[in-house]
């Protein structure tokens, strides 16, 4: 029997849409003292404009960074340059490292990644998902979020959402709009500035909040999104008030919107719910709706363990290892699962967990005369 496998390693995802300045923030990165001793992972050396601090080459396609990173590139397949990787670090072939970056092309949905890194037996052993870095372009941010569904799939996966260009951004109200916006698409997910430091972007995945209940509550949001906040049913209103002030400049219809279809909602449930049955809930969910399902955060107060509740998050499809928490991080002991959905009514989702949940669904006035009994 071999020693017990190393802890494994955090590694950040780096994505956002092309030309959206990854790569001016991965040299700036780069130099910060809390990415020392980072494997880089970039998806096209080509396209790449990596300030080359360049010490030597390590071999083959790995190179030795001032700042002390290697740098690598994904050539084919990203799990065989990651089984590589750990190949070379078991053989002691390179030195120890801390962390990993993947920066993924600008087009790339951030899931199928995540997929690898969660549902691959090896990788998920080895590699802790440590949280997704989403960079957004303040003055082309809008138009890319009108334009391709994938930048919005980037910014609803993102636990740190980095916004960059706002200093040459001269339309300050249209900035204004897409920080409102990136909150509403991903309530929770902080937006920092270009210049926000490494640790700021670093640690934001499930083990980090678990291991800082405190932050529980912000990551969740659902305060925000039950008041109303994160709700997307008044787009409408928002953007004929543009339109009005501004003498219809503002082309923002729902009609060239991706996100108008997009909302937020919480279930919450008051009693313990049995492991075996949120399991299934999740399954059912993930089966019947799984292609509209972009995001779920959730506290599940479970029978088997009344002490602390299950940590559970999902980007899409995917769902992250669950983390169990030691105690519950306030008086509330309710459990809550915030959902992010796109053309998925609140009500069919909230019907499937009052069913798991053993009672009946609560009569809701709307919509109840389209019902015919009998």
């Amino acid at each position: 029997m071999s020693a017990l496998p190393p802890p494994p390693i955090p590694l950040t995802l780096l994505t956002g849409f092309l030309g959206a300045g990854k790569t001016t923030l991965l040299n700036r990165l780069l130099k910060d003292e809390a990415l020392a001793d980072t494997v880089v992972l970039i998806n096209e050396f080509g396209e790449i404009g990596l300030d080359h601090l360049l010490i030597e080459g390590v071999q083959d396609n790995m190179i030795l960074l001032a700042s002390g990173c290697l740098c690598c590139t994904i050539r084919d397949d990203l799990i065989v340059t990651l089984e590589d990787l750990l190949r070379r670090l078991d053989n002691g072939r390179i030195a120890p490292f801390k962390r990993i970056v993947i920066e993924t092309t600008g087009l790339a949905d951030p899931a199928p990644i995540l997929n690898v890194l969660i549902n691959h037996r090896y990788l998920a052993m080895r590699f802790r998902l440590d949280g997704v870095v989403t960079v957004v372009d303040a003055i082309n941010g809008g138009a890319t979020l009108d334009a391709h569904p994938e930048a919005l799939r980037q910014v609803v996966a993102a636990d740190r959402i980095v916004l960059t260009k706002t200093e040459i951004a001269t339309d300050s109200e249209a900035v204004a709009d897409l920080r409102q916006r990136l909150g509403e698409l991903n309530p929770g997910a902080a937006t920092l500035p270009a210049d926000a430091p490494a640790e700021a972007l670093v640690g934001a995945g499930l083990y980090d909040i678990a291991s800082r209940p405190g932050e529980l509550r912000h990551w969740l949001a659902a305060e925000a999104i039950e008041g109303g906040h994160g709700h997307h049913h008044h787009h409408d209103d928002h953007d004929h008030d543009h339109d009005h002030q501004h003498g219809g400049q503002h082309h923002r219809h729902d009609v060239n919107r991706h996100d108008a279809s997009i909302r937020a909602f919480v279930l919450t449930a008051d009693e313990p719910i049995r492991q075996a049955t949120f399991e299934l809930f999740w399954t059912l969910l993930r089966s019947t709706h799984g292609s509209k399902l972009l995001r779920l955060k959730g506290l599940v107060a479970l029978a088997e363990q009344p002490d602390g509740p299950l940590l559970v998050h999902a980007v899409q499809q995917v769902l992250h290892p669950p983390v169990q928490l030691a105690a519950w991080p306030d008086a509330d002991r309710r459990s809550r699962l915030v959902l992010i959905v796109r053309d998925l009514d609140e009500e069919v989702v909230a019907r499937l967990w009052t069913a798991f949940l053993g009672r009946a669904a609560p009569a809701r006035a709307e919509g109840q005369a389209h019902h015919h009994h009998g």
